[in-house]
């Protein structure tokens, strides 16, 4: 089918992604603007993936203040160019992330950071709570991993759901980024403050 050229121009404005692969992604989704759209974000997940290994010595320290000024966040986001840390569409990824941190409160950047004593602390309240529930072990087994995804997305800033757009996790925004600016980004680390808070 052909793709009507508007449509086009209106997802590479979406997406930021250059006309010929926006008119790819729409070929392949049949005209369906919004699986056209997953295509893309697919597709920006494999180039992202090759360009994690990248070196990122540049980037910004970005800060963000609630209104009420009894929250603050101090975050550091690393690219590959200085081109790149100047960038609005970064700077504003930064802005995003550090509200983010504010209004969701996580305690790690990915699972991967999250102490082994912790998630074998919470393996261990989770069994406790199914003890008695009498079922058999493999399906306590699947159970567990299910909490543990649940409070991976609690605790973990990558997997937490995007407060401005429940579409996007933490990581599939930065992926999107990754793919959109060309450069691998990573997030390095954040503090949260908030009055009356112990140290």
């Amino acid at each position: 089918m052909s793709v009507d050229m508007a449509t086009v121009r209106k997802l590479r404005e979406q997406t930021g992604i250059g006309i010929l692969e926006c008119k790819k992604a729409l070929d392949e989704s049949s005209g369906d603007f919004d699986k056209a759209i997953e295509y893309l974000r697919k597709k920006g997940y494999e180039k992202a993936k090759s360009k994690s290994s990248r070196t990122t010595n540049q980037g910004v320290i970005n800060s963000y203040i609630h209104q009420n000024y009894k929250i603050g966040v101090l975050i550091e986001v690393a690219c590959e160019t200085d081109f790149v840390a100047k960038n609005e569409d970064f700077i504003q990824f930064t802005r995003d992330v550090s509200m983010q941190i504010a209004a969701m409160n996580p305690e790690y950047i990915s699972s991967n950071d999250v102490p082994e004593e912790v998630l074998n602390k919470e393996k261990e309240i989770i069994r406790e709570q199914l003890k008695n529930s009498g079922k058999p072990d493999n399906i306590i087994d699947t159970i567990v991993e299910g909490k543990l995804k649940k409070f991976y997305s609690e605790v973990c800033l990558l997997n937490q759901t995007f407060f401005k757009d429940d579409q996007y996790t933490i990581e599939s925004l930065l992926t999107e980024k990754i793919h959109k600016i060309g450069e691998n980004i990573v997030i390095k680390r954040f503090t949260r403050y908030e009055v009356g808070e112990e140290f």
